[in-house]
């Protein structure tokens, strides 16, 4: 791991020149919320592009500036444009992103295309957030987030070890084989069901049969998504440091698709369209009864405190909880994200409902990130809130 004594000595140099720190992001994922938010709070920003889907960054959402260098259009001021994600790594480019003066958010583009042992030990650039707690992300990890929602005593589906201990409805999860960074999700309610959707699925080149094997089972918890994106500040000395921003869930094909048909033609369709994939594709944003805001805020909590004292110095700045809300109002955590959440954009600009009336102002997560960048600064806590 890339050493605390390293970052401050690099956050040191920064400190020469403040007014020329830039935000920086993988462009993908949530980088336009990153860059606009970055933008609100007059952050000069980098998106690191890949050739070929570089345009929306480097074309589309370019910024514009006025004769006193104001912000007229656009968000993006600088895209630099690899052949692939990874170049990102390579000590030359580290250095460019140093000598700018960069700080690095890392988004789940970030830590799917780039190697996480070479993030951890060789990206010397700051991280804004937790550069221990990326690896959580990996359900094969030993210590992934379903460890950490143990030690924290949360809520999470159960765990089903043997396939043919299906008594009830679970959802088999595993890697897409083909769209790599994708889902190859299948439910299944008995043995019987679990062995005819899963032998249908490898026909189809959908999964592996490596992937099966080290696909985790899990109860399926029938109930609305909420995926809470939160933010913890280790600089806030006054107010409550655990925030939530907003809450946002999940447009996912086919199986939107899927509940749009009337159940007679459900049962009708064939071969490939049988079984709904679960590929991300959009988000839309939401509010949450508020006689439940206070379980989130424990929930949160608990999860804060468990990342302090498992992964010092725990998590920083945004982090999601992505949950399922039974019959009975109980939340299960099926997915953690210890970074900026996948569907912040949908916040971008107008920002969350609850940011939004904790501060007064648009409150996006891109935003609150750049907030705590700017508050950092002036305090002279920058080393606080990178790793």
């Amino acid at each position: 791991m890339i050493s605390k004594s390293q970052i401050k000595e690099t956050v040191d140099q920064y400190y020469n020149n403040p007014e020329k720190v830039k935000i920086g992001t993988i462009a993908s994922h949530s980088g336009l919320d990153v860059c606009d938010g970055a933008a609100e709070e007059n952050f000069k920003t980098v998106a690191f592009c890949k050739k070929g889907r570089e345009l929306t960054y480097s074309k589309y959402f370019k910024s514009q500036r006025d004769a006193q260098g104001n912000l007229v259009r656009g968000i993006v001021d600088e895209a630099v444009i690899y052949n692939n994600f990874n170049e990102i790594l390579l000590p030359q480019n580290q250095q460019k992103i140093l000598d700018d003066s960069v700080l690095m958010v890392p988004n789940r583009s970030f830590t799917s295309y780039c190697s996480i042992d070479a993030i951890e030990d060789d990206f010397k650039v700051p991280i804004l957030g937790s550069r221990n707690m990326l690896r959580s992300e990996e359900r094969s990890e030993s210590q992934s987030y379903y460890w950490i929602l143990e030690k924290a005593g949360l809520p999470f589906p159960e765990k089903i070890d043997n396939p043919e201990d299906i008594d009830a409805l679970v959802m088999v999860k595993l890697p897409h084989a083909v769209k790599t960074l994708e889902r190859g999700f299948f439910t299944a309610a008995s043995y019987d069901e679990y062995v005819e959707k899963s032998s249908t699925l490898l026909k189809q080149g959908v999964i592996t049969e490596e992937a099966l094997k080290g696909a985790r089972i899990e109860r399926y918890i029938i109930g609305p998504v909420f995926n809470f994106d939160m933010f913890y500040s280790p600089i806030e000395e006054e107010m409550s440091p655990i925030e939530i921003l907003g809450i946002d869930w999940r447009f996912e094909t086919s199986l939107d698709g899927h509940t749009r048909l009337p159940a007679p033609q459900q049962m009708k369709l064939q071969g490939a369209q049988i079984t709904p994939e679960y590929t991300v594709c959009g988000h839309n944003s939401a509010t949450l009864r508020e006689s439940l805001l206070e379980n989130v805020f424990e929930m949160a909590e608990k999860f804060v405190e468990a990342s302090k004292k498992h992964y010092d110095p725990g998590i920083i700045g945004p982090f999601c909880l992505q949950t399922c809300v039974d019959k009975d109002l109980n939340f299960y955590i099926y997915d953690v994200a210890p970074r900026v959440g996948g569907g912040t954009n949908v916040h971008m600009s107008v920002g969350h409902p609850y940011g939004n009336a904790t501060w007064r102002k648009p409150m996006s997560t891109g935003r609150r990130i750049a907030y705590e960048v700017k508050r950092a600064l002036e305090a002279d806590k920058l080393e606080k809130i990178v790793t």
